[in-house]
């Protein structure tokens, strides 16, 4: 296997060398890069939830959720792993990526916030088949959700408070921040998605 730091990795090489790992990387650039690892018990949780939803949503509908050992590729020959997502493709069960992404989630970390809501974002809104795009504030119950409009457009929209719900009906699911919140007790601190930074994404919005 050609060393990384010489060359760049195909996906191929990439899916080869990662089944031999016990930790997750994603491929960035052609290089792999580790996962951050040690994630709090509230981002967990909320992972937790989240798939358990989806699952539930899309069984019988020739969709169905994927977990972060699953993968996304966000352009050509880059991996991404989102926290969660659901695969409207027909599925191999050898395969490392999500055949025909439909929409993914992110919730967020300390560590991974700017990174998260920014660059994967950008890289996630290439992916052609992708109609929704999640990202969770972890440290209270807001979610932001990038959907597309009939002109493939992106639009943002700001969902704040537990009677909130996620609308996603080109893939039949609804979610309630109820249910992705469901067990999480919220810690006294800022939050992790602060207004004044979603708004420096272009693009319209709406915060109803």
């Amino acid at each position: 296997m050609a060393d990384p730091a010489l060359q760049p990795w195909t996906v191929a090489q990439f899916f080869e060398w990662q089944a031999r790992q016990t930790e997750r990387y994603e491929l960035v650039n052609g290089v792999p890069v580790r996962m951050m690892a040690g994630a709090r018990n509230v981002h967990d949780d909320i992972v937790v939830n989240l798939l358990a939803e989806l699952r539930g949503q899309l069984r019988g509908s020739g969709c169905r959720a994927f977990t972060g050992n699953g993968s996304v590729e966000t352009l050509p020959g880059q991996i991404r792993r989102p926290d969660a997502g659901a695969d409207c493709g027909e599925r191999d069960p050898d395969d490392m990526k999500a055949a025909l992404p439909r929409m993914v989630a992110e919730v967020l970390s300390p560590s991974t916030r700017d990174f998260d809501t920014f660059e994967k974002f950008a890289e996630y809104r290439q992916v052609e088949s992708l109609q929704y795009i999640l990202v969770v504030e972890p440290n209270a119950p807001e979610v932001v959700v990038w959907s597309r409009d009939p002109g493939r457009a992106w639009v943002r929209h700001v969902l704040e408070g537990l009677d909130r719900r996620v609308e996603m009906p080109a893939i039949g699911v609804t979610l309630a921040l109820a249910e992705i919140y469901d067990g999480v007790a919220f810690p006294a601190r800022p939050r992790l998605v602060r207004r004044e930074e979603a708004q420096a994404e272009s693009g319209p919005s709406s915060e109803g």
